[in-house]
């Protein structure tokens, strides 16, 4: 299906862009804490949110 040269140039690809996305996020680790310190109530109220339209849309079908 995939040349022996693709799958090289696929595995080579994502080793690369694991190791700059590891290395990009641990040198922005300290300024992600300091601007994205609400986030996951947000995130937290956003699903619970969403579980409630679930069980309000269960209850009024039944």
């Amino acid at each position: 299906m995939f040349s022996s040269g693709q799958l090289i140039f696929a595995i080579l690809f994502v080793l690369v862009f694991v190791t700059v996305m590891v290395f990009t996020y641990s040198k922005d680790k300290k300024l992600h804490k300091k601007n994205y310190q609400g986030v996951k109530w947000v995130l937290l109220s956003f699903a619970f949110f969403v579980i409630f339209l679930f069980l309000i849309k269960y209850f009024l079908k039944n």
